[in-house]
């Protein structure tokens, strides 16, 4: 079998003539190939007449330690882009990687850090993110919005100072469908601007906390969806409440002996009663001698999971109005705050009585991007770490050509 026929079954090239190869002494194979068809733009894909011809590399797998390169001699041409390298059928615009290659990288990517995918294909750390960027961009398409029907929206938080991500997530199909800078309501309707009429009209149901410009987006683009206010974050509201009561009872208790004896209860109070052991169960009862407003607000934080996990939506609604008039009339502060929100939300906190439906599973993916952003070590930039976002957890399957 003749070394070209050889080169061609072994690299794949389709689009391109091969004409040789040099095997260069820093171990590297230079193979020369050309375009079968006449220069167009690698910007628009229009012909344009040639301006001048340049040599150019783009990186291909390596066989071994063997680093391979394709080159080519290819025309520049005049467009009204402006004057631009021609389309080449193995590489992507302004890229000197060809396409095989960047999958590679990018499903390697998928799977482990940035730092080791540079390092195991002979790439600086940036170079990878530029990758990761390119394949995204091209892999990503509006078909991801197709079929919306259930979203959850929740906020990111990526680096100090108040750097945060809005992430929206696809219930049904349990991916990422957009990331986008920014936590306010002009953040999100940069994911409605992306949606087309029928799309919008598709979406029944939207999850999220009680943050007022998501509120306020989801209002004013889907004036027909059932938002639905998550339960956990609304017990999260009762669980600070419960912190901060036992935090005063502390203060009160300095210099009795018995403040350290609170203080240590601190997790036993937030954790679910089903999970309290005998002993931390008679501590409870014992507690109504320090603070008889920290056991009441321990009960009442047991009874508002207790209506949430009731299956009658009926009996539940009717159980989480007297629970809001308790709440009113306790004389506790932070209980009287819960109930002026709670009542404020009330429509978005009943519908989870018939959706049945959380952001536990946005949250789940806040963990994971978490994981990304860690394995990256650092992002200069949010359009890297939102490429990644799709790259990991946005539903992309990847199938590199191995070499």
């Amino acid at each position: 079998m003749r070394t070209k026929t050889i080169l061609r079954k072994l690299l794949r090239i389709e689009g391109a003539i091969l004409e040789g190869a040099t095997f260069t002494e820093e171990r590297k194979l230079v193979v020369d190939v050309r375009v079968r068809s006449r220069p167009r733009c690698e910007r628009c894909g229009r012909r344009a007449p040639r301006y001048d011809r340049r040599v150019v590399h783009w990186r291909h797998f390596s066989f071994g330690r063997v680093r391979v390169y394709l080159r080519s001699k290819i025309a520049r041409v005049q467009c009204s882009c402006g004057v631009c390298y021609q389309q080449v059928p193995w590489a992507e615009s302004s890229s000197r990687f060809t396409s095989a290659f960047e999958e590679l990288v990018a499903y390697v990517a998928q799977v482990t850090d940035q730092t080791h995918v540079a390092r195991l294909l002979g790439l600086s750390w940036r170079t990878v993110g530029r990758i990761i960027q390119r394949v995204v961009e091209r892999r990503l398409d509006a078909s991801r919005f197709h079929g919306l029907r259930r979203i959850g929206i929740d906020e990111f938080s990526y680096r100090k100072r108040h750097r945060y991500l809005t992430v929206v997530v696809d219930h049904d199909r349990k991916r990422v469908v957009w990331a986008g800078p920014g936590r306010s309501a002009e953040a999100l309707a940069g994911f409605f601007s992306q949606l087309d009429q029928n799309t919008k009209d598709s979406i029944s149901t939207v999850t999220m906390d009680m943050a007022g410009g998501y509120i306020k987006a989801v209002a004013e683009h889907l004036p027909n969806a059932s938002i639905v206010f998550d339960r956990f974050h609304v017990q999260r509201l009762v669980a600070d409440a419960i912190d901060g009561i036992r935090r005063e009872c502390v203060t009160s208790l300095r210099g009795t002996g018995r403040e350290s004896w609170v203080k240590g209860m601190r997790f036993i109070l937030l954790r679910h009663g089903s999970e309290l052991n005998l002993d931390d169960i008679d501590r409870i009862a014992h507690l109504g001698k320090t603070s008889k407003a920290l056991q009441r607000a321990w009960l009442r934080k047991e009874e508002l999971v207790a209506i949430f996990d009731e299956t009658d939506p009926v009996l539940a609604r009717t159980l989480l109005k007297r629970w809001l008039a308790w709440a009113s009339r306790s004389r506790i502060p932070s209980f009287v705050r819960i109930g002026r929100t709670l009542r404020r939300h009330w429509n978005g906190i009943i519908a989870y009585f018939d959706e049945r439906l959380t952001n536990g599973l946005v949250e789940g993916f806040n963990n994971k991007i978490r994981v990304v952003a860690r394995t990256a070590y650092g992002f200069h930039s949010p359009d890297a770490l939102i490429a990644r976002i799709f790259l990991v957890v946005g539903g992309l399957s990847l199938q590199p050509e191995l070499p």
